[in-house]
């Protein structure tokens, strides 16, 4: 006889990834989960049986409750059965941008000693010509269209469509072990792994679904990479309630007039991404030309969406609810702010980040982590069951972030913020201001005030040191008319401070992103004194 398990009576929703995959697939086994780019389908049985064969093939290897599983792989449907097959074992995955150098790669495998490496063809020689070290733990899962009697078998080859089907213990729910790790990049150069728990995680997927009332009917985008914490709402969001998520591939991800299309033909409801791809969408289409779509909420995160582009989006795209979602991958969202449906047309100021989530506490701070009076700005904190314990192996910078006030455990976001009846404003980056001729320069107020102007279609402002000078340079991008460097000094003596105005005013025909679609300031530093004023 079989001693009957039983679990402690929960207080708060079971904080198990795994286990939204395995109710939405005993609820809707048929339904499709996820579309890739080039149309093919996968059900949620289809999604559930692949991940077993995962969670089966790591047994076999040794891989254990709380072991790390590196993800190598081009975005596709079985990327994500790798993801919740990892999940369903116990262990926690940590996914690595292809797009990057090996190098990085390697270095973030390296520091959080990953026992597998799921991966493709492509991305293995890519990885394995940058650390060869790692040859021995590369597994290349099978593509859908591929035999196994075809494929190079240089590595070992794992089928999760079609192989057979391997019993394996499938762990208890444990809401603090470690669910995946994802590393940001730090400030001394070396990636950081931000470590997130099942309880984190869960923390806020079940507010966003709450908040959002996401259902099974509801297509949603996918299209930050997987290593960007924006892919969680796609991920766990849309298989916690049975939505289909439809993948988007490097290429279409980089295309704005091909996007539109794309959300037109496929039909989607939600999406969520960075500003600067919706900005595009808005500087590259006319009213009209997507009119079609069936999209009921447009939401963004990552960085200040400059408020001149998106009143363009709001007349491109007017019947959806928009909104602006703020938080670090340190607590992932923790505030929220529902963007009016007009916006007047000399506003320059851009949005509020809102009010805390539900499942969120946030305070203001001065630098010494006191609260400030209220009303008054400061540092942004962040309380809350999302809210990290530790960074992966750095108790230094853990110590540096998370620290405890009242008996609970706050993270600093060093963003500064100051309150108002539409909620926290964003004033920046605490190390976004600098100091020059004994004042406090915020760089992003500088950004924001060019980015009034009506013939910048981009800007990005930095500063550097010399022999004790502060020199502020901002990088554009112009609409079609060309604009001088005297005109665009005299538009910031006109609104800003004269200690604020740029030195210098550098053109590009785009800003440099990360892989994430954020501004890469380290990459415009590097560059600055090879582009010409």
């Amino acid at each position: 006889m079989t001693a009957e398990i039983v679990l402690p009576e929960q207080t708060e929703p079971l904080a198990d990834l795994a286990k939204y995959l395995d109710d939405t697939t005993a609820r809707y086994p048929d339904a499709h989960a996820v579309i890739d780019s080039d149309d093919s389908a996968m059900s949620y049985e289809e999604l559930s049986a692949a991940a077993d064969r995962i969670a089966a093939f790591l047994h076999q290897k040794g891989v254990a409750v709380g072991d790390r599983v590196g993800i190598f792989m081009h975005k596709s449907s079985l990327t994500l059965a790798a993801i919740f097959g990892v999940l369903r074992l116990g262990a926690a995955y940590v996914p690595a941008d292809v797009g990057s150098t090996g190098s990085r790669a390697s270095t973030i495998f390296g520091d959080c000693d990953v026992r597998i490496i799921f991966t493709d063809h492509e991305s293995a020689s890519y990885l394995i010509q940058a650390a060869p070290q790692l040859e021995s733990r590369v597994v290349v899962i099978q593509p859908r269209n591929e035999k196994t009697s075809d494929t190079c078998n240089e590595w070992q080859m794992l089928d999760i469509l079609h192989g057979e089907k391997h019993d394996y213990p499938r762990s208890l729910p444990d809401a603090d072990r470690l669910a995946y790790i994802l590393y940001t990049s730090g400030s001394s150069g070396t990636p950081k792994g931000v470590a997130i728990s099942h309880r984190n995680a869960a923390s806020f997927v079940e507010w966003a679904s709450a908040f959002f009332n996401v259902t099974a009917e509801d297509q949603v985008s996918s299209h930050a990479p997987f290593h960007f914490d924006l892919s969680i709402f796609d991920i766990y969001v849309s298989v916690k309630n049975g939505a289909c998520v439809h993948l988007i591939d490097t290429d279409l991800a980089a295309s704005p007039r091909h996007l539109a299309t794309f959300i037109s033909k496929r039909e989607i409801t939600i999406w969520y991404s960075a500003p600067a791809i919706l900005g595009m969408m808005a500087e590259q289409h006319k009213k009209g030309n997507s009119a079609h779509n069936r999209l009921r909420l447009v939401l963004f995160a990552g960085e200040v969406f400059p408020i001149t582009k998106l009143s363009k989006l709001l007349q491109l795209w007017p019947e959806p609810a928009y909104y602006n979602l703020y938080g670090p991958t340190e607590t992932n969202v923790c505030t929220v702010y529902q963007v009016p449906t007009f916006i007047p047309p000399d506003r320059t100021e851009p949005l509020s980040i809102g009010h805390p989530c539900d499942h969120c506490e946030t305070i203001v701070v001065d630098e010494h982590l006191q609260p400030v009076p209220e009303g008054k700005p400061g540092l942004l904190c962040v309380s809350g069951p999302s809210v990290i314990s530790n960074y992966w192996n750095d108790p230094e910078k853990t110590a540096q972030k998370v620290f405890y006030l009242n008996n609970k455990r706050w993270y600093n976001t060093g963003d500064m913020v100051r309150p108002s009846p539409e909620g926290y404003i964003f004033m920046g980056r605490l190390d976004r201001m600098i100091k020059r001729h004994g004042y406090r320069i915020e760089l992003d107020e500088i950004e924001s005030c060019l980015m009034a102007h009506p013939e910048l279609a981009g800007c990005a402002v930095i500063s550097s040191k010399a022999d004790e000078n502060t020199t502020i340079t901002a990088f554009l991008v112009q609409h079609d008319s060309l604009i001088s460097p005297m005109d665009l000094s005299r538009f910031c003596y006109e609104r800003l401070a004269q200690y604020m105005v740029p030195d210098h005013f550098r053109y590009l025909p785009n800003l440099p992103r990360t892989s994430t679609g954020k501004i890469n300031y380290q990459l415009l530093e590097h560059i600055s004194d090879a582009t010409p004023n």
